[in-house]
């Protein structure tokens, strides 16, 4: 998420920001929790973008120990001077504007098989991102009390069993690998096969100073079993991502994040929200991802008021000390009212002590029909780490998520 100076800040994580390793970018992407959408502050200042881009190559084995990228992927590649052999042997790692991908319709995600391995999915970081505290004034909008800071309480293993929607999301920015939250989410278009995943905008789009983020994937229930740290040097990507490696293959956010979505302040923030589609990094007999972790859950649009709502569940991989980004944490609390702007929707605000990492996480309540929905998502919260905001989900949300939907209706 992101955060506001002194008070708030985004969840997302990132060592690069604090002079540690880029590796440990990637927690700090999935903590970002501040009043800026972009967990990684450090986007192409000139890479464009709409709200949506093609991500639809996968890379496949070539049977020789290789990586194999679809046709229309070399093509596009080669649009811009990239070769397929360099692509996947690290010129991805190229964010030159001037050589890679500046247009959001140019944006490509093509699978490369084993990049997220343990070290360094486990290695991402939060990047810490500050907002100026005037961002937050009393008299725009509606703003309720700050609310008491709520414990941030542990998951019980195994996570599947607990949390079954809820996983990691991770990504490559220009200053490393870095992390977020997400949440597995039903499908119209496909009952019961939904392969869509919801986030936050400064998850997949560094905003107004940036472009795409790239090698975008989701791990859903990582670490299951709830694994110490030190069990987690030994471990096998099978056991820290016991339901596979999902690869982003279309990731769209709304137009107000990509036009007005800042590394610092609250801009952008109201909007705050993403829909990735997936694929899996490797075969599930044909199964989706719904099908493969056996839930998830629905999003209402149409939420109760604030005041009508008693409780409001936030879910996350807080990757800021005290936490180490490794395992999953909740807080519940009776959500209040934020205001940034008087013009943008008043966001959803409850007490919790998580800290970056966290962002884009799924926020869940009784919905418009008395049945738990993801009504909200981790987007920005307090260097102090007191509480969370995330934006209401309304007709520009719901937009993006029927554009994702019906893009793969049937498949």
């Amino acid at each position: 998420m992101r955060s506001i100076r002194p008070s708030f800040s985004t969840r997302g994580t990132r060592r690069g920001r604090r002079g540690t390793s880029s590796a440990a970018a990637a927690v700090a992407l999935v903590s970002a929790l501040a009043l800026t959408a972009t967990a990684c502050e450090d986007g192409d200042p000139e890479a464009g973008g709409d709200a949506s881009a093609s991500a639809s190559a996968s890379a496949v084995d070539d049977g020789n120990g290789g990586i194999r990228i679809p046709d229309h992927i070399k093509d596009k590649l080669k649009e811009h001077g990239i070769d397929v052999d360099d692509w996947k042997n690290g010129a991805w790692k190229d964010w030159n504007k001037d050589d890679w991908l500046r247009e959001a319709q140019d944006f490509v995600n093509p699978i490369i098989e084993g990049l997220w391995d343990p070290d360094r999915m486990r290695d991402a970081e939060e990047p810490d991102q500050e907002v100026d505290e005037n961002d937050i004034s009393g008299d725009q909008g509606v703003t309720d009390p700050e609310p008491a800071p709520v414990e941030a309480a542990a998951v019980p293993a195994k996570y599947h069993d607990n949390a079954a929607t809820a996983g990691k999301l991770l990504f490559d920015s220009p200053k490393g690998s870095m992390v977020c939250s997400a949440t597995v989410v039903k499908d119209p278009a496909n009952p019961g096969k939904s392969n869509m995943v919801w986030t936050a905008g400064h998850c997949v789009h560094a905003g107004k100073s940036g472009g795409w983020y790239r090698n975008i994937a989701f791990v859903p229930s990582y670490n299951d079993a709830d694994m110490s740290a030190e069990e987690l040097q030994k471990a096998t990507k099978e056991e820290i991502a016991p339901y596979g490696v999902w690869w982003g293959d279309w990731a769209q956010t709304s137009d107000q994040w990509i036009e007005q979505g800042g590394a610092t302040g609250g801009d952008g923030a109201s909007y705050d929200f993403a829909v990735i589609h997936v694929t899996p990094e490797k075969g599930s007999a044909g199964k989706s991802l719904e099908e493969t972790v056996g839930a998830a859950l629905p999003v209402d649009f149409d939420a109760p008021a604030v005041p009508e709502i008693e409780s409001m569940k936030a879910i996350g991989y807080p990757a800021a000390p005290p936490y180490d980004g490794q395992k999953l944490y909740e807080c519940q609390d009776k959500p209040g009212r934020l205001s940034i702007n008087a013009s943008d929707p008043t966001m959803y605000r409850i007490g919790c002590t998580m800290t970056g990492g966290s962002s884009g996480g799924g926020w869940v309540a009784a919905g418009s029909d008395g049945k738990p929905a993801l009504v909200s998502n981790t987007s920005i919260g307090p260097v102090t780490a007191g509480w969370l905001a995330g934006p209401r989900l309304g007709e520009e949300a719901k937009g993006v998520f029927d554009a994702v939907s019906g893009k793969f209706a049937g498949q």
